[in-house]
């Protein structure tokens, strides 16, 4: 596809000259430079494209969650198994509610701990596409606390489908570079720089997952970068776990 190629730069040409080149887009801080890149992403999305791009804690691969042929690339892409569910973020805390029955939540939970590097679980919306995470009744949604990823997410009319920019069962990145084997397969990459600390296990664990679908109830699902901080504003809100977390390793 051809995208326009103003502040745009190919990377890694030597090693990738038997590949198709991936149009790697530096994300900006702000501007005019994360306005442009903001629409390109906007229009590869809505295309039906999977591209890459930064979030609070790792680079993700992003595609439109109400486009089925889109999600079914993602997963091609990233080589996840069908079966798995992918997650999915939005751009405003008050969108979660659009996508999912959260009513149930006590009131200001959301927007405690929201934008930042949780995903929450809840069950889904009818308005969802049937076709994303088609044998669940839950669905994992978070607002990453960047604005990059906020003003695409507000720009695009659907909540992006999200998964980590890596193969299945590979670490995470926190560079462009890490997962260069998979620009073929995109449409554009789209660079924020370097993430987190590249030394750090940690760095790479992802977002903290929470399953908040039973009322007045949690699971931690995934330790991710911030379980402690995600437990302790939950007891603020008087939810109690609904498992034994001395099962549930919190690092």
């Amino acid at each position: 596809m051809n995208v326009p190629t103003a502040g745009v730069t190919n990377i890694g040409l030597s090693r990738m000259a038997k590949m198709r080149l991936s149009t790697v887009v530096p994300v900006g801080e702000s501007g005019k430079a994360q306005a442009t890149a903001v629409d390109m992403a906007s229009r590869l999305l809505m295309e039906g494209n999977i591209i890459a791009l930064p979030t609070d804690t790792i680079y993700g691969l992003a595609a439109c969650a109400q486009n089925t042929t889109a999600v079914r690339k993602l997963y091609g892409v990233k080589g996840r198994d069908s079966a798995k569910p992918l997650a999915m973020c939005v751009g405003e805390v008050e969108d979660v509610r659009l996508w999912s029955k959260a009513d149930i939540l006590p009131d200001g939970l959301l927007k405690a701990l929201l934008p930042g590097p949780v995903t929450v679980i809840l069950e889904r919306s009818p308005l969802l596409n049937r076709e994303l995470n088609p044998n669940c009744s839950k669905v994992g949604i978070r607002v990453p606390d960047h604005p990059f990823v906020r003003k695409l997410a507000q720009n695009v009319s659907s909540p992006l489908a999200l998964t980590s920019a890596n193969l299945s069962n590979e670490p995470s990145s926190l560079n462009v570079r890490e997962f260069e084997n998979l620009w073929p397969q995109l449409g554009a990459v789209f660079d924020g720089g370097s993430l987190g600390n590249a030394q750090s296990t940690s760095s790479r664990a992802g977002s903290t997952v929470v399953d908040l679908s039973n009322e007045g109830k949690y699971h931690i699902v995934r330790n991710g970068i911030a379980p402690l901080h995600t437990v302790e504003i939950l007891h603020q809100f008087g939810l109690e776990p609904f498992c034994n977390l001395q099962n549930t390793t919190i690092q």
